[in-house]
C-alpha cells in the first residue's frame, strides 16, 4: 500500500514539473556532448601536433646548423615577426606578394563574413581605424542582416514549402504530415546537392591543393557559419580571374545561407518537432494565456470594427445622386 502510494506520488511529480525535468537532462545530454567532443577531438588531434612540434623543432635545429652566423634569439625574433604579420593576413612568400587583402572585392568578401557572423579570421583590420569602424559597422550590420535573412527567408517558405505541402494536401488528399515530413527531406537533398556536393566538387578543380573532402568542408563550414579560416578559397598564387571568383564566392555564401535558414525553418516546422521542443519548454499559466486570449479577441474585434466602419464609408461614397445636406437644412425642413 504505502509503495503504491509513494509511486503515485513520484508519477505526480514527475508530470507536474516534466518540462524541469526535460530541461535538465538537455542541458546535462549537452555538457556530455561537449565532454564527447573534447576527447575525440583531443584523441584524433594531438598526435599530430606532436608530429608537426617534433619535425618543425627538427627543421629549426638543422637551419640554425647550417647557419652558424645567426643566433636563436635572432631567428625567434624573426620567426615571431612573420608569424604576427601572417595572423593578419600579410604572407613574407614571394608567390605571394601580388595578393592584396584590402582591395575592393576583398574587402567586400571580408564584410559579408563579418555580417553573416562567418569570420574566417585569415583578414582582420590592420589600424586602429580599421578595428574601431569594424565594431561600429557589425554592431548595426549584424541585426541589419538578421532582419534582411529573416525577411527573405519568410517570403521564400511561402513558396518553398507552405504552398507545396497544401497543394498536396489539398489536391491529392495526402495526410499534411507525411507530405511535410517528404517535402522536408526532398528539400533538404536539393540544398545538399546544390549547395554542398556540386560546390565542393568546383572548389576542388579551382583551388589546386585541395580534394573533395577539404572542398566540402569548407562548405559546411562556411554555410554552418562557424568559419574555422583554415581553408579560404582565392587566395592561391596565380589565381585566375581573382577579383570575379572572390565575388561569385560572395553570392554563394550569401545564397547559401539563405538556402539553409530556409531548410531550418522547414524542418522547424515539422509537428513532430514542434510537439518535441515544446519537451523542454516552460509551461505558459493559464493567468498569461486568458490575457493573450483576450488581447487577441480586442484586437480582431477592432480590426473587424474598423473595417466595417471603412466599408460603409466606402459604400457612401459610391453611392450615385447623394448630396450631404446641412444641419440648417434639416432644422429649417423640421420648422417648416
Amino acid at each position: 500500500m504505502l509503495q503504491s502510494l509513494a509511486g503515485s506520488s513520484c508519477v505526480r511529480l514527475v508530470e507536474q514539473h516534466r518540462s524541469a525535468w526535460c530541461f535538465a537532462l538537455l542541458v546535462l545530454g549537452y555538457l556530455l556532448y561537449l565532454v564527447f567532443g573534447a576527447v575525440v577531438f583531443s584523441s584524433v588531434e594531438l598526435p599530430y601536433e606532436d608530429l608537426l612540434r617534433q619535425e618543425l623543432g627538427k627543421l629549426k635545429q638543422s637551419f640554425l646548423e647550417d647557419h652558424a652566423c645567426l643566433s636563436e634569439q635572432q631567428l625567434e625574433e624573426f620567426l615571431m615577426r612573420v608569424l604576427e604579420a601572417s595572423n593578419y593576413g600579410v604572407s613574407v612568400l614571394s608567390n605571394a606578394s601580388g595578393n592584396w587583402n584590402w582591395d575592393f572585392t576583398s574587402s567586400l568578401f571580408f564584410a559579408s563574413t563579418v555580417l553573416s557572423t562567418t569570420g574566417y579570421g585569415h583578414t582582420v583590420p590592420l589600424s586602429d581605424g580599421g578595428k574601431a569602424f569594424c565594431i561600429i559597422y557589425s554592431v548595426i550590420g549584424i541585426p541589419f542582416t538578421l532582419l534582411f535573412l529573416t525577411a527573405v527567408v519568410q517570403r521564400i517558405i511561402v513558396y518553398v514549402t507552405r504552398r507545396p505541402v497544401l497543394y498536396f494536401h489539398i489536391r491529392w488528399g495526402f495526410s499534411k504530415q507525411v507530405v511535410a515530413i517528404i517535402h522536408a527531406v526532398v528539400l533538404g537533398f536539393i540544398t545538399v546537392s546544390c549547395f554542398f556536393l556540386i560546390p565542393a566538387a568546383i572548389f576542388s578543380v579551382l583551388e589546386d591543393n585541395w580534394n573533395f573532402l577539404e572542398s566540402f568542408y569548407f562548405c559546411f563550414i562556411s554555410l554552418s557559419t562557424i568559419g574555422l579560416g583554415d581553408y579560404v578559397p582565392g587566395e592561391g598564387y596565380n589565381q585566375k580571374f581573382r577579383e570575379l571568383y572572390k565575388i561569385g564566392i560572395t553570392c554563394y555564401l550569401l545564397l547559401g545561407l539563405i538556402a539553409m535558414l530556409v531548410v531550418l525553418e522547414t524542418f522547424c516546422e515539422l509537428h513532430e518537432l514542434k510537439k518535441f521542443r515544446k519537451l523542454f519548454y516552460v509551461k505558459k499559466d493559464k493567468e498569461e494565456d486568458q490575457e493573450q486570449i483576450l488581447e487577441h479577441d480586442q484586437l480582431s474585434f477592432s480590426s473587424i470594427s474598423d473595417q466595417a466602419a471603412s466599408m460603409k464609408d466606402d459604400q457612401k461614397a459610391n453611392e450615385p445622386f447623394v448630396t450631404s445636406q446641412s444641419p440648417t437644412s434639416n432644422d429649417s425642413s423640421l420648422n417648416n
